[in-house]
């Protein structure tokens, strides 16, 4: 049963990286396909690790380091991203 919920996890996981990938491919603003792609590569990313730490909880302090450094990093870098881009790159 543990089997089966870590591939379901890691699976979501591919699946939201794909899902993240596509927008890259439209007619949107470039920020929209930044967020788009960030948001889901995030979830993404955290779906994978979780269904990792389901496999082999042994190692659940790394796992759960990279859980909340893919939260924080991938969070702040948005905020930073939004922020250069409001103020026009310049900044007096």
């Amino acid at each position: 049963m543990i089997n089966l919920l870590s591939y379901t996890c890691i699976g979501i996981g591919l699946f939201f990286w794909f899902w993240g990938t596509w927008p890259l491919v439209g007619h949107r603003s470039v920020l929209f396909k930044l967020h788009s792609l960030s948001v889901a590569d995030t979830l993404g990313s955290i779906a994978i690790i979780l269904g990792l730490l389901l496999k082999i909880p042994r190692e659940w302090p790394l796992l759960v380091l990279a859980i909340l450094s893919l939260a924080i990093w991938n969070t702040m870098l948005g905020y930073v991203l939004a922020y250069c881009s409001s103020s026009g790159g310049s900044h007096d």
